[in-house]
């Protein structure tokens, strides 16, 4: 796995305190509400089977002792005051695409370091795994600011050995890692293939949270252009001829990331490069709330 060094440079801690300021905001009185909401979820710790009351979530219910009794049972959770929260992050060279002024791996580390920081509020443990084709950083879940700040200057000022992207890989490692149940915030382009089969068995045992970052030509490609363009792939450092068209058809049989979250039944946000990523957080968590 990649290490870092240890002192931080004054680029990252310029970029740190302006996180620090952001967080500050992300977690104000008047957000703390939806903060916490986005954070602690429907609650951790398995408590009782009940029956279903009007209101509920369904997807809560206890299909087994559903159909057991004849009538609807839900599974119920101990808030916890303390939860551990995980950071899946994807450094990939795909990451570095961008058509606009900031680079999606820029905006991935700060939004990493953003939620980090704002963690400090409530306690939380943090852990943070970095991952390209294969785990490149680990960092072990702890609390306090000297850990945060850890976390905050190794995302902003990461150098990954690998190029390629697998989210298997990052999903295998944590489920290695981590027994118990936590929040995971999985942030990546997911420009991958064949990681349904891991979501759904990582969205069973902790609570999944996605968020993808896309650049504003990569959603024009839904609809592109006709002809043949030379493009140079950022993971393989070669020149490609592509027609744009079959590239688009191939582009949609990739999972769909809002489609697969509403499958799940997980919480998902989409980031575009174009609007103010904090806007879109603090939009995101009012919606949830």
């Amino acid at each position: 796995m990649g290490t870092n060094n240890l002192k931080i440079s004054d680029k990252v801690l310029a970029k740190a305190k302006l996180i620090q300021s952001k967080a500050s905001y992300l977690a104000n009185d008047e957000l703390s509400g939806e903060y916490t909401s986005a954070f602690k979820g429907r609650g951790i710790e398995f408590e009782e089977v009940r029956e279903y009351i009007e209101g509920d979530e369904v997807r809560d219910i206890d299909w087994k002792v559903t159909a057991r009794f004849q009538k609807p049972f839900v599974k119920t959770f101990k808030d916890e005051r303390e939860i551990t929260i995980f950071f899946l992050i994807d450094v990939s060279k795909s990451t570095d695409f961008s058509t606009v002024n900031k680079k999606k791996s820029e905006v991935i580390a700060e939004i990493t370091a953003l939620l980090s920081y704002a963690s400090l509020r409530n306690k939380d443990k943090t852990g943070l795994i970095i991952f390209s084709d294969k785990v490149e950083h680990y960092i072990p879940p702890s609390r306090g600011q000297s850990h945060v700040w850890r976390i905050i200057r190794d995302i902003l000022d990461f150098s990954p050995e690998s190029e390629k992207t697998d989210i298997n890989v990052a999903v295998e490692f944590l489920q290695k890692v981590r027994k118990k149940r936590s929040v995971v915030f999985l942030i990546s382009d997911f420009l991958s293939n064949n990681f349904e089969k891991n979501l759904t068995l990582i969205s069973k045992m902790h609570e999944l949270r996605l968020i993808s970052v896309n650049d504003p030509l990569e959603v024009k490609v839904s609809n592109p252009p006709r002809g043949i363009f030379r493009f140079m792939d950022l993971e393989s450092k070669k020149y490609k001829l592509i027609d744009l068209q079959k590239f688009s058809h191939q582009r949609r049989k990739q999972p769909v990331i809002e489609d697969l979250a509403k499958k799940l039944g997980v919480w998902h946000l989409g980031l575009s490069l174009k609007e103010n990523y904090l806007d879109q957080i603090v939009k995101k968590l009012k919606k949830k709330r």
